[in-house]
């Protein structure tokens, strides 16, 4: 149940699978598009680029790893996979895992919103032309994620500071500056994805990310309690 539980939150996140294949350094993508418990079988999106799934064709075994909220999550494919369709399109059914590796890597606790909870942000600073319009995907006490339409990375570089980044919280405006810490476009969804960690954050920003954190994180809680399955 656990895994189950595990994988489904990959799925619905849309969290981008990394495959590699032992013995070969060339890393692929894909995603969860079904995890059912009934059959205990996963069903995989097709394989980019492409050519990998000769090695799945190959019956080789190969590796999957995620992350999901700052937690990595790896499990080991050691049979081969069948390849079918899924509402038109080509995907691979795996056996479920017996084991997963589940690792937190990060010290601060990174709330997930919902997607009723995203919220509208805005990122602008003298190294951008115009400012930038997305949703915040999640939040920790030092950094969050976001979600931005198309394809940003070229106006974009990893390791810069923005100097003003505004947050719609529940409770009001919060405007502060971040740096980029990574990013990535994803063709399938025309998004970019990325990931900030706020820069010198001062004592009443500081208490209002707190304070939001600590209220999505109460909230899961509670949806928690009322039943994962």
């Amino acid at each position: 149940m656990e895994i189950v539980a595990t994988l489904r939150l990959l799925q619905q996140a849309h969290d981008p699978l990394i495959i590699t294949f032992h013995e070969r350094s060339q890393r692929f993508q894909s995603y969860l598009v079904e995890v059912d418990r009934d059959s205990s079988r996963l069903t995989l999106d097709e394989i980019i680029p492409n050519d990998g799934e000769r090695y799945l064709l190959n019956g080789e075994s190969f590796r999957i790893e995620a992350f999901h909220e700052g937690v990595r999550v790896a499990w080991e494919c050691p049979q081969t996979v069948q390849i079918t369709e899924h509402q038109g399109a080509r995907c691979y059914l795996s056996p479920m895992p017996e084991e997963v590796h589940y690792h937190q890597r990060r010290n601060a606790f990174r709330a997930q919103l919902r997607l009723s909870e995203q919220l509208k942000v805005e990122l602008a600073g003298s190294r951008l032309k115009s400012p930038l319009n997305g949703q915040m995907l999640d939040i920790s006490a030092t950094g969050c994620r976001l979600r931005m339409p198309g394809d940003v990375t070229q106006r974009m570089q990893t390791g810069q500071v923005y100097e003003r980044f505004t947050a719609e919280l529940p409770f009001g405006a919060m405007t502060t500056s971040v740096e980029l810490r990574h990013m990535q476009y994803e063709e399938k969804v025309d998004a970019t994805f990325m990931g900030l960690r706020f820069h010198r954050l001062s004592g009443l920003e500081q208490r209002q990310v707190e304070r939001f954190v600590y209220q999505v994180q109460r909230e899961a809680r509670r949806v928690e309690g009322d039943g994962l399955f």
